[in-house]
This record gives C-alpha cells, sequence and structure tokens, in this order.
C-alpha cells in the first residue's frame, strides 16, 4: 500500500516521463562539494580572493577531503594557494576551454565566462612560490589561469611556475594556461597525470623532473593562441622551450603538441638523472628545434607517430642529439617536414634509430646539406622514405657503426662515410638504374 507521498510521486514522474520534462538534478548527498563564494571570495576580477580560497580548501581537507568549487567568475589573487592532500579546486569547465585570438580577433576574453583565476603575484620574479601548489592526491580542474599584467605586445614578465605538483598523484585535468610565463612544474612526485591542458605558456610549458613512478602527460596543446604580436612571439621563438625533461623514469606522454619555441622537446640531464620514457603522437610545428636530447638514459626514448617541423632560427633543424648523449633514441613511423637545414644533426656515443620515417624537406638553401648529418655514434636508418634527391646521409670520423638499409630514395643515393668504418648499406631502392646482368 503506497503512502500519499509515494502516490503523488508516483503521479509526478509519470507526468515528467509523458511530457518529456528534463528531471532536475539531484546533487550526491555523498559528495563534499564547498563553494568559495561561502568563504569570502568575490568573483568581480578586483578583490583579492587568495584567503577566502585558502580558507575553503582547509575546511574541505578538515572534512576528510573533497570538492572545493569556483562558480563562474573573475577571480583575483594577490599570492598563492596550496590545494591539501585528497582535496580538488574545480571549475565550471568539463572540457578544456579555449580563447584563441582574443587580442587580435574580437574574439570572447578570458574573463567573459567560465572560472578565471586572474595571478598578480611576483610581478617580474620567476623564484617565487607556484601560484597552485599540487600535493597528494589533489586535482586541479576547469579552470583558465590568466595573467592580466602581461603585456601581449611587449617582451613577456617573469613570473614563478603557474602550478606545481607534489605528492602522489596529483593532477591537472581540463585547464587552459592561458599565458603564463611558466606553466607546469612537476618535479619531485609520483604518477602525475596532466590532461587537456592548453594554452601559450611563453618561456616554458611543462618541466618534469625527479619522477621515480610513472608520470603521463595526455593530450596537452600549446599554440600561440594568447598572442602573435611580433616583439612578443619572436621572443618566445628564441627562448621559450614547450616540453623539458630531466630525470623520469618510465614517463608516458600521447597526443601532446606545441607551435612557435626555440625547443618543442628538451631532454636535459639533471642532479636527479636522464630520461625514459614512452612518446606516441607527439608533434611540433615552427620550432628552430624541434626535438633536442642533450642526454636520455641507456634504455631509451621511444618516439612514435610524430610529426615535426622547423623552418625558422638560425639553423632550422628537427631533431638535435648532443656530444653528451650516451643513451638510445629511437623514432618510428614519424614525419619530418618544412623547409629545414637538415632533419637531424647526431653526436655523441648512443645510438640513434629511425625505422619507417618519412623525410619530406631539407637543404633549403642548396648548400648541400645531408638529410641526417651523423657525426659519432651509432645510427640505424632502415625502411624510411626519403622524398627529396638531395644528399640524404653523412657519417662523420667519428661514427662507430651505421645500419642504411631497405630505404626508399628520390633520385640518387648520396652516403658520404667519412668514419673509415665498413658500414652496412643494402637494400635501399634509388632511382638510379641497375646495372644490366
Amino acid at each position: 500500500m503506497l503512502s500519499q507521498s509515494q502516490h503523488y510521486l508516483r503521479i509526478a514522474c509519470s507526468l515528467i516521463l509523458l511530457l518529456g520534462i528534463n528531471p532536475p538534478a539531484v546533487a550526491d548527498t555523498n559528495q563534499a562539494f564547498i563553494s568559495v563564494l561561502d568563504y569570502g571570495a568575490v568573483g568581480d576580477g578586483q578583490t583579492d580572493c587568495t584567503a577566502a580560497f585558502q580558507r575553503a580548501l582547509a575546511a574541505a581537507s578538515a572534512a576528510g577531503g573533497g570538492t572545493v568549487l569556483a562558480p563562474r567568475g573573475n577571480y583575483r589573487f594577490a599570492g598563492h594557494l596550496e590545494v591539501p592532500s585528497g582535496v580538488t579546486l574545480k571549475g565550471i569547465w568539463e572540457s578544456v576551454p579555449a580563447h584563441n585570438g582574443i587580442r587580435d580577433r574580437g574574439l570572447p576574453k578570458p574573463t567573459d565566462d567560465g572560472t578565471t583565476f586572474l595571478v598578480t603575484e611576483n610581478r617580474g620574479k620567476e623564484d617565487g612560490p607556484a601560484f597552485i601548489t599540487l600535493t597528494h592526491n589533489s586535482t586541479l580542474k576547469g579552470v583558465v589561469i590568466y595573467y592580466p599584467d602581461q603585456d601581449p605586445a611587449a617582451v613577456p614578465e617573469p613570473y614563478p611556475w603557474a602550478i606545481a605538483m607534489r605528492g602522489k598523484n596529483p593532477a591537472v585535468l581540463a585547464v587552459e594556461l592561458l599565458n603564463p610565463y611558466n606553466g607546469i612544474e612537476a618535479t619531485g612526485n609520483e604518477r602525475h597525470l596532466i590532461r587537456d591542458v592548453q594554452g601559450q605558456p611563453l618561456r616554458r610549458g611543462v618541466l618534469v623532473d625527479a619522477i621515480y613512478d610513472i608520470g603521463r602527460i595526455e593530450n596537452v596543446h600549446f599554440n600561440p593562441w594568447w598572442s602573435l604580436k611580433p616583439k612578443l612571439f619572436e621572443w618566445q621563438q628564441k627562448n621559450g622551450e614547450a616540453f623539458i625533461f630531466g630525470r623520469s623514469d618510465w614517463q608516458y606522454v600521447f597526443n601532446t603538441f606545441c607551435f612557435g619555441y626555440n625547443i618543442g622537446y628538451n631532454f636535459v640531464a639533471t642532479k636527479a638523472g636522464v630520461c625514459n620514457g614512452n612518446f606516441l603522437g607527439i608533434g611540433a610545428d615552427d620550432c628552430f628545434t624541434a626535438l633536442q636530447v642533450d642526454r636520455c638514459a641507456p634504455m631509451g626514448l621511444l618516439i612514435s607517430n610524430g610529426e615535426f617541423v622547423s623552418f625558422h632560427g638560425p639553423d632550422p633543424t628537427m631533431v638535435r642529439v648532443g656530444a653528451e648523449n650516451q643513451g638510445s633514441v629511437r623514432f618510428v613511423n614519424c614525419a619530418f617536414w618544412g623547409p629545414c637545414n637538415q632533419i637531424a644533426k647526431i653526436a655523441g656515443t648512443g645510438t640513434v634509430g629511425f625505422s619507417d620515417c618519412i623525410f619530406m624537406q631539407w637543404d633549403h638553401n642548396r648548400e648541400d646539406r645531408h638529410a641526417l648529418d651523423v657525426e659519432s655514434g651509432t645510427v640505424l636508418v632502415r625502411g624510411c622514405e626519403f622524398q627529396m634527391n638531395r644528399p640524404q646521409i653523412r657519417l662523420g670520423e667519428k661514427v662507430r657503426r651505421a645500419v642504411i638499409a631497405d630505404n626508399v630514395i628520390n633520385g640518387k643515393l648520396r652516403v658520404t662515410n667519412q668514419s673509415g668504418k665498413s658500414l652496412a648499406l643494402d637494400s635501399n631502392i634509388s632511382d638510379e638504374p641497375r646495372p644490366a646482368k
């Protein structure tokens, strides 16, 4: 037997279904949501919200964790924040927003919609605390980080990192780094997750170092959506680094992209060590050097399905491997194009391999540059396609070993061997006529 209230509820539900009305969303009573507005935050773009946000984050931590919600608004910060363990700081965006061309094409500004954090602390100083520090199991999601005092037509002002990731399992999800000087500093943590992030970090995009348990970076795209004005963009191309990798054990990087930096992907040696990892579907466009390896781990960098383009700068080159490298770097099914000087300049004592790759353009100024200029170490070039009828490979005096096999050559095979060593040169298909039997 239904009670009277149950009877009326059944009638109401029937009417909702009959009329096609969407029922109102019901809050999950098991989820702790705390609004920053209840702790004194004002999203008017003028009020300093640092203390109010930190009070809300502390309240969530005291409750055992949960989500601190920053509703639609423009929140100004004269200070910095720390997100406690087990707490999520969340804006309204469920997918990463975009504000491309806001200065040049009259499109919406970052303060027109959504949840925007206006950062003002430490203007002109790079060595201060990060604006937001994530800790153990904490998350930042669904916000735009914007530096309103940054001039889109001038050399950028230094600022500290927008986000620092610490502890175990910190996460940055669906965040737009619209115009920070330094983006995300992911060092000294375990199992970081950076997913669905885009924007225009001006000096550094993401720095990874001192990672001893698998880090993950997915769907991160850095484009000059905020400003392409000549003074700022020229500075970015001379000084910017999109992705920097120091010590990281089993780093996973998937579907990342950058445009308009001095170096797209930079693998460096730090006090903590060097990087090994799996890099799938990565890209760099209009970078002076698309990918640079100063040093990497002996177990290698595995780079698959990459796309790299270089055509500006003093010596536009897709890949550089430095003289200190002792590790292994493998490019598989990657494409290289753009009117560059050379595809790769390789040194060091390690091994660099290209397999099933496409080399489309090089020797832009017709200086008889080789696509692959190998100064030393070991090189493997197998199953690749050289699309231009220009010199393909130079092996310098310090080259230890070389295997060049099963490649498709446009025009004449031109391999310059200055190493004095024998090399495996076999089954390459060129346009040269074969001698009659």
